[in-house]
């Protein structure tokens, strides 16, 4: 059986699923429920200096849903905790003590100054928490106060927090970025120059879920009016993951531990973040939307696919994935593809006709000696794999390679790898070659 323990920065869970920060970390008593689910650890919601801040008392969060009303993305208001500072620590004190065997990190902060992060660190070492998360990435909260995404989109400030945090505690210190940024590698570079241990990602995305339409105010609204706030959710997961993978395999941050938070549902969300360079997980919207027990089948369900495919441990395939990840420009040029549909599986439902007859390639018949049928015509067919993405039957459409004479261009396939650095229309390399 697969064993799913962890060691995170020295941290040992029972699993790599973590709590993310945020309401479900708020308080002792979910905490506790949470460990009594299976969680591994959690990050505790973000902590600040007394006197507390103050969240609204009213509507904090927006959703968008699929058309079976699944949660697809959640958009929230809510600042950091709003529970007095030295409550927090005595109730993480109590749940370290009392959970020895779980993980459990505290998410910070505090005023861009040096003397709050030291003083802050010292309060949390007495608890004796695992270690801490510097929380860079809060888009919605006090950048008035040199606070959350405000840090976390100036590298420079990244790098003078995380070396003040680093000089002035003996736990690890991660640093938790924001995804509201043009390059995600800018941010974790400084983070490792600052000294920090690990990074995590992606916090929430700036966002407005929606507009009343009765009375125009943003949703959620208080009194008529609302905010942005972050999104998260399943919807935000292919942007976590094109960010973990960007800097698994920066030269500048390669080995740089990694906590991936975004979308976090199920077994295989976390496998695939795992195969990216990720070696812990962070999850929030689906214990917020399903409730503690979700993290038993994602246990089960890595557990079980793990022993399928051989791995005896999460290192066994962590980051496999990394070195198959490739600028656009070094995609192999002459790997050339067709759809081909199965016909006993095909429903007749017309969408890969429609789809690819209206806004691709016109490729897909829809009559055939006057019936309705549906087929590949390869002397159109350039293999965008539109049609696989549409059709509603699973693996109806599948896309096959081909080799020999491309119908479309009607020239040979060569056998060997080329791309667009060495094409002749590449004007950039046909100019390499003249000089």
């Amino acid at each position: 059986m697969a064993n799913l323990q962890s060691e995170f920065l020295g941290i040992k869970s029972p699993n790599p699923f973590w709590l993310a920060s945020a309401p479900p970390t708020d308080k002792e008593y979910n905490v506790v429920r949470a460990f009594r689910a299976g969680w591994g650890g959690v990050v505790w919601k973000t902590l600040g200096e007394d006197p507390p801040i103050v969240n609204v008392n009213g509507p904090r969060y927006g959703a968008v849903h699929g058309p079976d009303r699944r949660l697809l993305g959640l958009n929230n208001i809510e600042l950091i905790t709003d529970r007095p500072l030295h409550v927090n620590l005595q109730e993480i004190k109590k749940v370290k003590r009392d959970w020895p065997d779980r993980a459990l990190v505290v998410s910070l902060m505090v005023p861009c100054e040096e003397r709050n992060w030291i003083d802050i660190l010292k309060l949390v070492e007495d608890t004796e928490a695992d270690g801490v998360e510097l929380n860079f990435g809060c888009p919605h909260g006090m950048s008035e106060r040199g606070m959350g995404s405000a840090v976390g989109q100036v590298p420079e400030y990244i790098e003078m927090v995380a070396r003040w945090c680093k000089a002035n505690t003996r736990m690890p210190v991660i640093v938790k970025l924001t995804p509201n940024i043009t390059d995600i590698r800018y941010p974790a570079r400084a983070a490792r120059q600052g000294g920090a241990d690990a990074v995590s990602l992606i916090n929430t995305l700036n966002s407005i879920i929606g507009v009343n339409l009765d009375n125009f105010a943003p949703i959620p609204e208080i009194d008529g009016k609302g905010s942005h706030g972050g999104y998260c959710g399943p919807a935000v997961k292919p942007i976590a993951l094109n960010m973990v993978a960007e800097i698994a395999r920066d030269p500048e941050t390669a080995g740089l531990p990694i906590s991936a938070i975004g979308g976090i549902t199920t077994w295989r969300d976390a496998a695939e973040f795992i195969a990216l360079g990720a070696t812990n997980l962070q999850v929030c919207t689906a214990a917020m939307t399903y409730g503690f027990k979700v993290v038993q089948e994602m246990i089960s369900g890595l557990s079980d696919w793990m022993d399928e495919k051989g791995f005896a441990s999460i290192d066994d395939f962590a980051g496999r994935s990394v070195p198959r990840m490739s600028d656009w420009q070094y995609l192999n040029l002459n790997y050339v593809t067709k759809a081909v549909i199965n016909q006993d599986l095909c429903i007749k439902c017309g969408r890969c006709h429609i789809a690819c007859e209206d806004t691709s390639h016109q490729a897909i018949t829809h009559m055939v000696n006057g019936k309705r049928h549906f087929e590949v015509i390869d002397e159109e067919c350039v293999g965008c794999n539109l049609c696989v993405n549409v059709c509603p039957v699973e693996d109806c459409i599948t896309m096959k390679q081909i080799h020999g004479i491309d119908p479309r261009t009607r020239e040979p396939i060569p056998e060997v790898y080329a791309n667009w650095t060495t094409h002749p229309n590449n004007p950039g390399a046909v100019k390499e070659a003249a000089e």
